[in-house]
């Protein structure tokens, strides 16, 4: 009875001390965001020619042409070819139930990358002048995006610190080490946020018809770090 009660004894200890063991630790779980601003140095320049017609070889050949004029034009720009990309070409049928016929439209797509902005003015009046019908719009850019990156990560790290040692110094307990880092994305890897540029309105020959104003780079972790 005696050996039977030690039994008991040490497997009712041990239940305890597992027990214990497999509570999980004391945390303080906190969001940090880091803001990185840069003026941008390049842009990204959309553009389109579009064509209709119920000739679905005329429109290509129209469509073409234009291309073609504006490839010539980028090149005695001295625009590298790494920098003009075509990012689409569409063909579409419409029916008009009025005249009940159909048309076609067709677009082409390209983006030019400027890595001097100094050649902004120029570049956007002679890509008007070769034909082009749309421009999809500009997206600014820095060079150095990736060490921009690196830094918008460690402050918002050092952010999250801050903010721990915040809550934990009214409680009178201090900060352990980190136990856990997340990136909070959309999407796959860092991603940057822009502040979109404003374009004046009121441009004539030679004015300016962009303000660059401020490019931000933001990134936020959640940390979690040991209470003790």
């Amino acid at each position: 009875m005696k050996t039977l009660k030690t039994l008991l004894i040490l497997a009712i200890t041990t239940t305890t001390m597992m027990a214990q063991n497999t509570l999980p630790p004391n945390t303080i779980d906190v969001t940090g965001e880091g803001i990185v601003r840069v003026i941008p140095d390049e842009v990204t320049i959309n553009i389109r020619v579009e064509n209709t017609g119920e000739n679905t070889k005329t429109l290509k050949e129209q469509n073409d042409a234009t291309i073609s004029e504006v490839l010539k034009f980028l090149k005695k720009m001295d625009i590298a070819d790494k920098d003009v990309k075509t990012e689409y070409m569409n063909l579409s049928k419409n029916y008009d139930y009025n005249s009940k016929t159909y048309t076609f439209a067709a677009n082409q797509s390209l983006s030019v990358k400027l890595r001097d902005l100094k050649k902004y003015e120029a570049v956007m009046k002679g890509l008007i002048d070769t034909g082009i019908n749309r421009i999809d719009g500009v997206q600014f850019s820095s060079s150095n995006k990736a060490a921009l990156e690196s830094q918008a990560r460690k402050k918002a790290v050092e952010n999250a610190k801050m903010k721990a040692e915040e809550y934990t110094s009214v409680l009178n307990q201090t900060v352990g080490k980190a136990v856990s880092i997340s990136e909070f994305n959309n999407s796959v890897g860092p991603q940057p946020m822009y502040k979109m540029a404003m374009s004046d309105s009121s441009s004539g020959s030679g004015d300016q018809t962009i303000a660059l104003g401020e490019m931000e780079i933001k990134t936020t972790v959640n940390v979690s770090f040991l209470l003790n």
